[in-house]
């Protein structure tokens, strides 16, 4: 796959390819998902996630486990991505660990890092809905405490950057994108669009989708040219990165 043929026009290093899966995969692995142990699931206050290839400790380190074999097999994602060429650089040469992450409709994620654990590469694939994505910057000029360069720095409340990612669609963000921004996904039901292209944000402000002459599903595609609420189902995404330390160096 040449990765360079979707690229995402307008910023440094973001790659969105929509229809990564097919539906029969999509629904494979949703009922991979279902049939999971209830036990693997952690509960945190605005979604619910399973770490899959093991977790990361003191000193970045992963300490790892088996991934699922669905993963490396039918449907393959992983080798999908490898294929892909986005972590050609990164020190395993593909994903070693992901994060299966549960969003229901009112639930996201608050801007954050990544973090240095992991090559700067990381991949999102969307299964079951659509989500808004939004990239943040850091506010200039303002001073760092603490120890991590990210603490008591303040976010810009609207972001640089925002995606509609499809259910089955998969997005690569490298470069500065992933080590000098934040991403997050607001807490909504639904999603606004005003026409145009642009997303009415929850603090009135609007931001402009980047990737809408990409988006492949046209009823979307409609919502955001002319205006409308796309509403949100339950949504799983896998969050794809390579750890570059591991322990027993594996």
């Amino acid at each position: 796959m040449d990765l360079a043929k979707h690229h995402l026009q307008g910023t440094s290093a973001i790659y969105y390819i929509p229809n990564f899966i097919s539906e029969d995969e999509e629904q494979y692995l949703l009922r991979k998902i279902e049939d999971s142990p209830k036990q693997k699931w952690k509960k945190l206050n605005n979604r619910r996630l399973q770490l899959w290839g093991g977790e990361v400790l003191q000193k970045n380190v992963l300490f790892r486990h088996d991934l699922p074999p669905f993963l490396n097999h039918y449907p393959d994602v992983l080798g999908r991505l490898q294929f892909t060429g986005a972590f050609d650089q990164s020190p395993h040469k593909g994903p070693n660990h992901v994060i299966l992450n549960e969003y229901r409709p009112g639930q996201g994620i608050m801007p954050h890092e990544d973090g240095p654990s992991y090559h700067p590469v990381v991949a999102t694939i969307s299964l079951g809905s659509h989500t808004a994505f939004h990239y943040y910057r850091y506010k200039d000029n303002e001073s760092v405490n603490g120890d991590s360069g990210a603490m008591g720095r303040s976010v810009e409340p609207t972001p640089s950057l925002s995606l509609i990612l499809e259910p089955r669609s998969v997005v690569v963000t490298t470069g500065e994108l992933y080590t000098m921004h934040l991403h997050g996904i607001d807490e909504v039901d639904a999603d606004t669009f005003v026409g145009d292209g642009f997303l009415l944000l929850p603090n009135g402000s609007q931001s402009l989708i980047m990737n809408h002459h990409m988006i492949q599903d046209k009823s979307i595609a409609q919502i955001i040219e002319s205006g409308g609420i796309i509403e949100r189902t339950t949504r799983h995404s896998l969050t794809c990165r390579d750890v570059e330390k591991v322990a027993g160096g594996r």
